[in-house]
């Protein structure tokens, strides 16, 4: 199961999270090879039927970790001791018992004591065991309580937290569902079925673990096919009806449903070679990864390994994998010298003895993280080790993951020791600097932009950070990747879009309302829902219509989840439906009670229907849950404002600047009110922090401009009006002001 991210990262993390199983498009025959087959339904049928024709890929299956992805209970499929066994940690006693045949966990229930819980499958087999257990409602859940296969011993995922029976992320809660965070890829052909009404499942899957149809598609076609005469007869037609994702991209986005941090787009599939037409993959920003795009959360394998020079070499899983087994096709440093010269497996270059774990490329090329308490997995961004980073930015290496009571700069002088001091450039020269969004990143994203070496992933996540930079040359930079011919590219542009005017970007993403991939269609109809209708062109509507029914069955899609109710209820809230949107915004704090995110909005939404009571209500919760957010204060001293409760107001705001709030806002409205209230030099003191924040501000220097002016301060008010001339020279509410000062 997941692990809890941090408050403000969840509101973020609704592009990435979380499940569903892509079916790739067939290989189409051609007209001539055209069978009465294909006007038949395929069905999915399940493993026996491979078993004759496949024996060998049905044996290597068996000892797979998709084999034992889910099982029913039972003496040989249970790893866990249920032979009344007892475990306490973090103040839970959990104890593992069987009973007429079955096995049961007694463990903290949602309301805070222990009951008797019936295990109804087990979940996964090494280096670790679940299982789940059936509430009502058809959900299903992960007891905390985890199996240690290699330790043989009961052990808490994510140790030493204490967490509230009524916390999301207890084992009872949203974050702990199988059915939204998990089955889609333990199981074959699963079907989700949410209600939302009812908030409820009937959840259903073909074959409870991973089988052949999983990866192979419906095999019903393909079995009445290898049966007929036509087949028989030497009839053949490319795939025989399932699909064979022998060619790289085929295979990777094959693997990718279940190897990848993503959010998936609808129930309904499309079969197409285009990823994004079913999922939404994340891209290697800080928000989940490290800053150079090295693992950080449990973020799989996809995103890294389109980083990599593997990728764009042509390497595809199955050059490492038996994609039946799963396991590497060959141990230790031999699978990498299937391609690579053997110096590379000497200690010239390796400068560590033969024979020890420090030896092996892995060690230094796919540094590993734990995750789920025992379950190591390695970096696929097969990356080179770089301390110099490390000691710049802090970002991790492979180094000092193993001589970990040495510093970075220790490990960067043995680099260049070894092997001088010029590194070869690589893109995390660039991210690096990029992600921070400071003065300087601008010129390093669009550095990666620009470099055709770059992997597309990392433009597009160039892409992504430029959305924070609202400057011209951001603005002109993602224009131009609207063009881009990769889906992930021109879809990240399209998001970062949303911080600039609407006049700046509307003619140009018109016409991507069109776009032959649903997630960039669904990215564009998410822009120009903030058009009203009668603005949008009539040669963008009928396709407008259609991006938007994409996009409205992508948000309701996510309904189960948490952070889902808030995708949704933003929806609302831009659509000016407050109603729905406060249903939504009450339906994910009942999921996740601390996602204060959706308080800030719910405040919104209340605000907009004139219940200024709930709204002030939502806020003084928002400000107990997390009373360093400075953002909560300041929308409580816009919200006591309109109530016309200037004494609360003011404190509000102090208490914003008090937090440190980087925001300008804060500071422009503060610096109004004291104004308002003849707190001329506090007003200036304000006034003056923001701008230090942000210089380009002409607002800023208007409104300091007017507190001159109203404590008769002309010289200092003429000078505000210089700078405001420099700045925003044409502005018409400024004419005015430029004539009275003779500038």
């Amino acid at each position: 199961m997941k692990k809890r991210p941090m408050i403000l990262v969840v509101a973020t993390m609704m592009f990435f999270v979380f499940f569903g199983t892509m079916i790739l498009q067939r290989c189409k025959p051609k007209d001539q090879d055209v069978s009465p087959l294909q006007a038949k339904k395929n069905e999915f049928i399940g493993e026996q039927a491979c078993k004759s024709c496949h024996a060998k890929q049905y044996d290597d299956w068996l000892r797979s970790d998709h084999f034992m992805a889910m099982q029913p209970p039972n003496d040989s499929t249970v790893k866990g001791n249920f032979n009344n066994a007892s475990f306490t940690a973090d103040g839970v006693t959990s104890k593992f018992f069987k009973k007429d045949g079955k096995f049961f966990i007694n463990t903290q229930g949602e309301d805070g004591s222990n009951h008797d819980y019936e295990v109804k499958y087990t979940f996964g087999f090494t280096p670790l065991q679940q299982y789940l257990v059936e509430f009502p409602g058809g959900k299903m859940q992960v007891p905390r309580v985890s199996w240690d296969t290699k330790q043989k011993k009961w052990f808490h995922q994510y140790a030493g937290q204490k967490i509230n029976s009524h916390d999301w992320f207890h084992w009872t809660g949203n974050s702990q569902n199988w059915n939204t965070m998990c089955a889609s890829c333990h199981s074959t052909n699963l079907q989700k079925n949410y209600s939302i009404d009812s908030d409820s499942y009937h959840t259903t899957f073909s074959v409870i673990n991973v089988s052949c149809e999983s990866c192979h598609g419906a095999g019903k076609l393909h079995v009445d096919f290898v049966n007929s005469n036509e087949y028989k007869n030497g009839k053949k037609i490319h795939g025989s009806y399932i699909e064979k994702s022998s060619e790289q991209l085929a295979q990777i986005n094959t693997c990718a449903p279940c190897h990848a941090r993503k959010s998936d787009i609808s129930a309904t599939l499309t079969q197409s070679g285009e990823i994004m037409d079913n999922l939404i993959p994340e891209i290697p920003t800080t928000e989940h990864f490290h800053a150079d795009g090295q693992v950080n959360d449990e973020d799989y394998i996809y995103t890294s390994f389109l980083q990599s020079k593997m990728f764009h070499r042509g390497v595809k899983c199955s050059n490492c994998h038996n994609p039946h087994s799963g396991k590497i096709i060959f141990a230790s440093n031999q699978l990498c010298l299937q391609c690579h010269a053997k110096k590379y497996d000497d200690p010239s270059h390796t400068f560590h003895p033969v024979g020890i774990a420090a030896s092996e490329c892995t060690s230094c090329h796919m540094p590993g993280k734990i995750y789920m308490g025992v379950d190591l997995r390695h970096d696929h961004s097969f990356r080179v080790p770089r301390p110099d980073l490390s000691v710049k930015y802090s970002t991790p290496n492979a180094c000092n993951n193993c001589h970990n009571n040495k510093t970075s700069q220790w490990a960067t002088d043995a680099i260049v020791k070894w092997y001088g001091p010029v590194r070869k450039y690589h893109f995390a020269d660039d991210l690096i600097p990029g992600s921070k969004i400071d003065d300087s990143s601008e010129a390093h994203l669009v550095k990666l932009l620009r470099d055709t070496a770059v992997p597309n992933i990392v433009k597009a996540t160039a892409a992504n950070y430029l959305g924070s930079i609202p400057t011209q040359n951001s603005l002109s930079n993602l224009l131009q990747l609207l063009s881009n011919s990769d889906a992930q590219i021109r879809y990240r542009a399209l998001r970062s879009l949303s911080n600039f005017p609407v006049a700046n970007w509307k003619e140009n993403v018109g016409p991507l309302l069109s776009d032959k991939v649903r997630a960039v269609r669904i990215a564009a109809a998410d822009l120009y829902i903030t058009i009203p209708e009668k603005e949008i062109s009539s040669q963008y509507s009928q396709a407008f219509t259609a991006a938007r029914n994409e996009l409205q069955n992508y948000v309701l899609y996510q309904a189960d989840f948490s952070i889902g109710n808030v995708m949704i209820a933003d929806y609302y809230l831009r659509l000016n439906d407050f109603s729905n949107a406060e249903k939504f915004y009450v339906r994910g704090l009942e999921k996740d009670s601390l996602m204060n995110y959706a308080r800030l909005n719910l405040s919104t939404a209340y605000n907009a229907q004139a219940k200024n009571d709930k709204a002030l209500d939502v806020l003084e919760t928002a400000a107990k849950t997390d009373p360093t957010n400075d953002r909560i204060y300041y929308n409580m001293a816009l919200l006591y404002n309109e109530m016309n409760d200037k004494k609360e107001a003011e404190r509000s705001f102090a208490k914003a600047v008090a937090l440190k709030t980087t925001n300008p806002r804060v500071y422009y409205n503060y610096g109004l009110l004291l104004n308002e209230n003849k707190k001329y030099k506090e007003a200036e003191t304000v006034l003056q922090k923001g701008i230090s924040i942000d210089p380009s501000s002409a607002e800023m220097y208007y409104a300091l401009c007017f507190v001159y002016i109203q404590s008769n301060n002309t010289i200092k008010a003429k000078e505000a009006a210089i700078k405001l001339k420099q700045l925003d020279p044409g502005n018409p509410a400024y004419q005015q002001l430029f004539k009275n000062f003779g500038i």
